[in-house]
């Protein structure tokens, strides 16, 4: 009995990504191994722990393919999504990835285009996406780091998620890791750009006529930017290998994501 009731707490933890559906899982499976002729070695905890993950994944996969597979997956989606946003007119062409002003200076956007400014607000906002561009194409090796580093239990929350759950693992894996090396990045990508120099000379002119000065970090907004951007299309690649068998373009993605 106390073996029973350590192995149950021992599995509770291994499995506590698929928490909802554990309880009629383990009493069946376990109950069914322990009480088998310990000659067989169904009974041994190594091989309870296996019985249990083909029990919950409703399939043969082992811990091995379930991981390689979602490795594959976002090693793919992330690939692809750095290509894409990283390339010229990335994010500018993009409707849903375009970077704007911020929020709290579309006033000023629209007061300095009244006053025959759009020429430089449209430079402002071409050099904002050129430096997320740029930066975007740096974010390859972080998003390895983490996915090389991915848990059974990552593997297994992942399976049974929702359509983000890969992308929604990745960003909480890799956003501060990401912050902290795309703002320098982002830096360089703004001067490189000119949209530093873009940005004083809008906000410098607004300031003149305006009591309400405007004072934005600039460099904050754009890596934020950029890495929803990012995250977003990682997403979209995400859905994509969940629910097309074409875009399943290995065995391995066709085994653990064919059968959902």
């Amino acid at each position: 009995m106390r073996y029973k009731i350590s192995l149950v707490l021992f599995l509770s933890l291994y499995f506590s990504v698929a928490k909802a559906q554990l309880p009629d899982v383990l009493n069946k499976v376990i109950n069914n191994s322990i009480n088998n002729n310990s000659n067989s070695g169904s009974g041994k905890p190594e091989n309870i722990i296996k019985n249990v993950s083909n029990a919950l994944l409703g399939g043969n996969l082992r811990n091995d393919e379930i991981i390689g597979g979602l490795k594959e997956a976002l090693s793919i989606g992330s690939s692809s999504s750095t290509k894409k946003m990283g390339a010229v007119d990335g994010f500018f062409r993009d409707a849903a990835l375009k970077i704007l002003l911020p929020k709290e200076a579309q006033d000023v956007e629209k007061t300095l285009r009244r006053f025959g400014m759009g020429s430089l607000v449209d430079k402002a906002i071409l050099s904002m996406n050129r430096a997320a561009e740029d930066a975007a194409s740096g974010a390859g090796d972080i998003f390895l780091s983490s996915i090389k580093s991915m848990t059974i239990a990552d593997g297994l929350n992942i399976l049974r998620g929702g359509d983000f759950a890969a992308t929604e693992y990745l960003k909480k894996s890799t956003s501060l890791q990401l912050a902290d090396k795309m703002r320098p990045v982002i830096e360089n990508s703004l001067k490189k750009v000119d949209a530093t120099n873009y940005w004083k000379q809008l906000f410098s002119t607004y300031n003149r006529f305006s009591s309400k000065k405007v004072d934005t970090d600039l460099v904050n907004y754009v890596s934020t930017k950029t890495m929803d951007g990012l995250f977003y299309s990682i997403g979209q690649e995400e859905q994509k290998i969940r629910k097309d068998p074409a875009a399943q373009v290995t065995g391995l993605l066709k085994k653990v994501f064919g059968g959902k």
